[in-house]
């Protein structure tokens, strides 16, 4: 009787046992099933706060959780995207491509990370000194890179190269930089942030100090945006009537190129389907104010889009083919722009460079 109870206690204990390992089991399948994680910016930076909001308004506790990560620049977060465990997405710099394939640093990147939508735009300020006149007179110039590993020093170094300019890179933290560009002590510096920065707020007209315009070479167009500076966003350093010509750096929601029967991808597929569907809740507060500047259908130079996203636009977006209309809106694209697009139009200048700059009127007049 007593050998009797001590088998059935035993057997009662494993049932338990395999009870309490069966429903861990399926807890632990329940929380992963929808879970994607977002591999982001550092605690004080415009990505984190991007990738929270993403958390907010997409969690539903069931089928999909977002899961946002600091990350430590758009460099560590393409190394993350394709190497750490359990990272599907992250968001980076437009041009970390450019200066991956220049590095060498993943030859097959383009088949690898692709793109779910381009975010909002940087602008790339070169401000100098008042006797630099060019990027060409920066050549031997001590020029402020930023922080070595940050953004703006990897913007910096590929468009210095682009533009065949070799200005000798300098580190120090912007406010330090801007100061040492007053005294002369540097001849520039760059500083990759959404106009207007608060950085130029200490400015006096009167110490000529200025904004460089860059030179929009076909190299440059490969991978950046046209932008200017108009005197509305810096009273201070642009004259009224006049505009200074820079690029623009996006901030792009990059994603790993999941095979088509990989369960991960499926999680990505979920991530969109709620992303793009519930995408107007992302331009209302308490929401970032830079998501007003996005736009899903935003043409991200030298990516490849994520063809699930790429589907997901092609079977909900409506897209005009209206002739009439598209020709008025390029109409008035062209009548916004100076005197110099008429010159390039009457050679042989790029028609990239065209298209790409009515891309870029257009998304504005939409916001």
């Amino acid at each position: 009787m007593l050998r009797w109870l001590i088998r059935t206690a035993i057997g009662a204990l494993c049932l338990m046992t395999a009870i309490s390992v069966g429903g861990a089991q399926e807890l632990r399948e329940q929380i992963n099933k929808g879970t994607v994680s977002i591999i982001s910016g550092g605690i004080n930076g415009t990505y984190i706060r991007i990738a929270t909001d993403l958390a907010s308004v997409l969690d539903n506790n069931e089928d999909l959780r977002v899961l946002p990560i600091m990350g430590k620049g758009s460099v560590q977060n393409i190394d993350d995207i394709l190497y750490l465990r359990g990272i599907d997405i992250g968001i980076v710099q437009s041009d970390v491509f450019a200066f991956v394939k220049q590095s060498k640093r993943h030859p097959t990147i383009d088949s690898r990370v692709h793109y779910i939508t381009k975010l909002y735009n940087e602008e790339f300020h070169l401000l100098v000194s008042k006797d630099i006149k060019s990027v060409e007179d920066l050549a031997g110039k001590q020029v402020n890179f930023g922080v070595q590993g940050s953004g703006t020093y990897m913007t910096a170094s590929i468009v210095f190269d682009r533009l065949q300019v070799e200005p000798v890179p300098v580190s120090f933290d912007q406010g330090l930089a801007l100061e040492k560009v007053k005294s002369g002590e540097i001849a520039g510096l760059v500083y990759v942030a959404g106009k207007p920065a608060q950085l130029f707020n200490s400015i006096e007209a009167t110490e000529g100090i200025h904004l460089l315009p860059i030179p929009l070479t076909d190299a440059i167009l490969e991978t950046y945006l046209p932008s200017r500076f108009s005197h509305d966003d810096y009273p201070r350093l642009v004259a009224e009537n006049e505009q200074v010509k820079t690029l623009a750096v996006g901030a792009v929601m990059a994603v790993y190129n999941w095979p088509a029967d990989h369960p991960r991808r499926q999680k990505t597929i979920n991530f969109i389907d709620a992303f793009f569907s519930q995408f107007e809740a992302f331009q209302t507060p308490p929401r970032h104010q830079k998501w007003q500047e996005v736009s899903l259908t935003a043409v991200v130079p030298g990516w490849n889009r994520y063809k699930p996203a790429e589907d997901w636009l092609k079977k909900n977006v409506m897209v005009s083919n209206d002739l009439d209309k598209t020709k008025t809106a390029f109409e008035a694209f062209l009548a916004s722009q100076d005197s110099s697009l008429s010159d390039k139009l009457s050679d042989e200048a790029s028609k990239d460079e065209l298209f790409k700059l009515f891309l870029l009127w257009q998304a504005k007049q939409s916001q």
